[in-house]
């Protein structure tokens, strides 16, 4: 007989049930959201497993990836259908998800989720740490200005290298705000020395990776966005055609259609935010700055004429998503891949 199971993973231990191919619970529990765990768990059944589902999440790409390599047959879950399955329960506990992801796993309703590999893992990391010290640093400027304009301190227009100066010049003779003044620039100090040295990392990471020296061909795309679209595709080959990159990552309207109604309304949204945004940023450079000799260009010049320069922008993202798969793909540049197009 074939069964099935379901994980409801945690931060310390997991929900866990295993149902029969008639829908009946043949063993629940919890177990230690430990890879090791699971698979002493789950071999200690001596059960036909066809199926083991668990819902992408923080730690389930982990789990996942370990319990693949142990050969236990596996499926990670996309979040939002999993969610929508379970809208009509009426007590959600995580034993209960954990049987409603068996019983999808038994009746396949399901569509499984694309594990990352360990590199797009670290690249993402690396990139997202960039991320976070960028916007903390931005945040102890903004509280900087924020405070001395209280004062009536104004500190206007400076750049990263004269910020630390000008404060210093405005708070001078005032004790107290000296005192505020010497501790968050102390910790600016400390942001900026970090973002530097990811900044840096992410340059050495760019020039060293192929498939990103390859999209950054593409004009307007940078070593940020040909880090991020790289590993975010991690395998284009589980694009079955490279028009569905753009709904992949919610660059496409959407649809409601019922009855006399047919509703087209904006982007989804759906997907990967950090690939959108920075699509969405080479789209804008592209349009607002001098670029000589592409069509890409001037096709979306032409649409945001009819539609607007939104509504343009977001359109030439959409096209450079799909372009740029296809250069993974095929192993071309730019140049060529527009000829052959």
């Amino acid at each position: 007989m074939d069964y099935y199971a379901g994980i409801d993973v945690s931060m310390e231990y997991s929900s866990v049930c295993v149902v029969d191919c008639a829908g009946k619970i043949v063993r629940e529990g919890k177990v230690a959201s430990e890879v090791g765990a699971l698979i002493i768990w789950f071999s200690s059944l001596g059960l036909n497993l066809v199926r083991i589902g668990l819902e992408a999440g923080p730690l389930s790409q982990w789990l996942f990836a370990g319990m693949r390599d142990a050969g236990l047959a596996v499926e990670l879950l996309e979040t939002r259908h999993v969610r929508n399955a379970f809208k009509t329960m009426p007590v959600k506990t995580d034993r209960k998800d954990a049987r409603g992801i068996a019983e999808l796993m038994r009746l396949g309703w399901f569509r499984p989720v694309h594990c990352k590999s360990m590199e797009a893992q670290e690249t993402r990391a690396i990139l997202t740490a960039r991320k976070q010290m960028q916007a903390k640093l931005h945040d102890v400027e903004g509280s900087l200005r924020g405070i001395l304009r209280g004062f009536g301190l104004k500190v206007g227009k400076t750049t990263p290298k004269t910020f630390e100066g000008r404060i210093r010049e405005l708070v001078a003779g005032h004790p107290t705000l000296e005192t505020v003044a010497a501790g968050m620039l102390s910790a600016r100090a400390a942001l900026l020395l970090a973002f530097n040295g990811f900044e840096k990392r992410v340059r050495v990471m760019a020039r060293q990776d192929a498939r990103a020296r390859l999209l950054m061909t593409t004009p307007s795309v940078g070593a940020i966005t040909a880090l991020t679209y790289a590993s975010a595709i991690d395998d284009p080959a589980r694009f079955k055609s490279s028009k569905s990159v753009g709904a992949h990552f919610g660059m496409t309207p959407k649809k409601y259609q019922s009855g006399e109604t047919d509703y087209s309304g904006r982007i989804s949204k759906a997907g990967d935010g950090s690939v959108r945004t920075c699509l969405y940023e080479a789209a804008h450079v592209m349009l607002t700055r001098p670029v000589k000799g592409s069509a890409l260009k001037s096709w979306a010049t032409r649409l945001a004429k009819r539609a607007g320069m939104q509504k343009a922008k977001v359109a030439l993202a959409r096209k450079l998503a799909v372009i740029m798969h296809r250069m993974l793909v095929e192993g071309k540049p730019f140049n060529l891949a527009a000829q052959a197009a």
